[in-house]
């Protein structure tokens, strides 16, 4: 089993000097006899990510809302892709997918998300930034980890920088909701879930590993469905004149998806700020890196969704 990526001192708030070497998706390992779930692959960066992984020979499914489109898109990609249906908003969505799952997974990418949408919950009443960015991934992995033979990729943010968790009002129940501040706060989560989900699976004796990514500043459509026409503007503005491709935003993805890294690493891009660039190991913030506080988010994690780890189903 590899290493941890945090073993020794986790509290860094500065990137590793970037790699000179410029990955990209020409470096792909072949993924034939592989089978990969991509979450919200119908657009964007997650469309990227199962684009290049069934170019490379994978076995893709698009794990969607929308399965009509995810078809229209998995006959596309060939090589025996498929769509199915999730809403990573709704736990009994989630609970279906993963008792209509079987078989091995060699590759979980969570990839879906929202950004910056205004205050409201999810069906199972739950705030939606960090119900949809988080506890859907949450209970996704852990419902699906005794299928998963190698990695889960979580997709974070830079902006986790801006959040901080707040365990006695995570749902912004007390606090005054600023859409920014829930996005930064769920995006903080992703990095303590990956975070403590390494800590398990080596605790289990598990080879699965689990890694985080970010895309820097990438046009997708995240920055035109924040529900606020003129953010909608400014997104729009914002993605023809200073961010990435969706095409260089997946690729931090896609090299933790497939190369040997240690346990816990974090990817984003190699540009000053991380806004753009190859993908190379990156820093995070330190409450990102706070071991004690990735567990007790994890505790309350399992307490909100009914959804723990399963240990004693883990491949070994």
């Amino acid at each position: 089993m590899a290493a941890s990526a945090y073993d020794g001192d986790m509290s860094t708030n500065t990137s590793p000097e970037p790699s000179t070497e410029k990955w990209t998706a020409a470096d792909l390992p072949s993924f034939a006899g592989r089978t990969v779930i991509v979450t919200g692959a119908t657009s964007g960066l997650g469309l990227v990510t199962a684009r290049e992984l069934a170019r490379v020979g994978a076995r893709v499914v698009l794990a969607v809302r929308d399965v009509a489109k995810g078809e229209e898109i998995a006959l596309e990609l060939g090589g025996g892709a498929e769509a199915r249906e999730v809403d990573l908003g709704s736990l009994a969505s989630i609970r279906a997918f993963a008792e209509a799952w079987s078989g091995d997974i060699d590759v979980l990418v969570n990839n879906a998300g929202i950004m910056n949408v205004p205050q409201a919950v999810t069906v199972d009443g739950f705030e939606r930034h960090l119900g949809v960015d988080h506890l859907g991934p949450f209970a996704f992995t852990n419902l699906l980890l005794p299928h998963i033979t190698d990695r889960v990729v979580t997709v974070s943010s830079n902006l986790h920088r801006s959040g901080t968790i707040v365990l006695d009002d995570l749902m912004w129940e007390r606090r005054n909701y600023k859409r920014m501040a829930a996005y930064g706060q769920a995006k903080l989560a992703n990095l303590l879930f990956s975070l403590d989900l390494q800590r398990r699976l080596d605790e289990a004796g598990s080879p699965v590993r689990s890694f985080t990514s970010h895309p820097g500043y990438a046009a997708t459509n995240l920055q035109s469905r924040t529900e606020n026409p003129v953010v909608n503007f400014l997104g729009r503005i914002g993605n023809t004149v200073l961010a990435q491709s969706a095409e260089a935003g997946a690729l931090p993805s896609l090299f933790v998806a497939s190369q040997d890294l240690p346990g816990g690493s974090y990817a984003g891009p190699d540009g000053r700020g991380e806004y753009r660039g190859n993908p190379t190991l990156v820093g995070r913030s330190a409450e990102a890196s706070d071991a004690e506080l990735a567990t007790a988010l994890w505790d309350a994690s399992e307490k909100l969704t009914g959804v723990s780890f399963p240990a004693a189903k883990l491949r070994r």
